[in-house]
């Protein structure tokens, strides 16, 4: 199944999509969709809203997961990241995607082993899951790490659903 990661952020939303079969997890492309600081949130929130349509589209994923809001001490930062999360939610639900959403510690657990990893790390264990990814911004390899961390969610659910050896019921 094809997974959209999205790191949603009002200047910056990163995405990533990977295909994932079981625990197998295959890079397929990622990006950042950027907005103009010049602009007013409305049409910073409208420009986001579109080209993540256009990113959804162009993908066809079959799921999306999207990191939760770390709330920051400046209020108003944490406001308008809140409403950029909204926009990346609404635009999936839009396109009748599935979203499952993971807290930012839960993603560094899942990628680096620790919910303590720093961006670094992250982005280094991004390129050593996917091969093939090559020189990513912040942005994108957070989103690639929300998807890995989806994936293996996902798998895990379905062994425990399917009663294998070894899995809690």
């Amino acid at each position: 199944m094809r997974l959209l990661g999205l790191d949603p952020g009002l200047q910056r939303t990163g995405w990533g999509l990977v295909e994932a079969e079981g625990n197998a997890v295959r890079f397929l492309a990622a990006g950042v969709i950027a907005t103009d600081p010049e602009r007013s949130l409305a049409e910073r929130l409208e420009t986001l809203h579109r080209d993540l349509q256009a990113v959804l589209e162009a993908t066809l994923p079959g799921a999306a997961a999207v990191e939760e809001t770390v709330v920051n001490r400046n209020a108003q930062s944490s406001l308008k990241l809140g409403h950029a999360r909204g926009v990346v939610l609404l635009a999936a639900a839009q396109a009748g995607i599935p979203v499952s959403e993971y807290a930012s510690k839960a993603v560094k657990r899942a990628v680096v082993g620790t919910g303590a990893a720093e961006k670094r790390q992250v982005a280094m264990m991004v390129n050593v899951l996917l091969p093939g990814v090559g020189k990513l911004g912040a942005d994108a390899a957070d989103a690639l790490a929300v998807a890995i961390c989806h994936a293996h969610h996902q798998a895990g659910r379905r062994a425990i659903a399917a009663g294998l050896p070894g899995t809690a019921r």
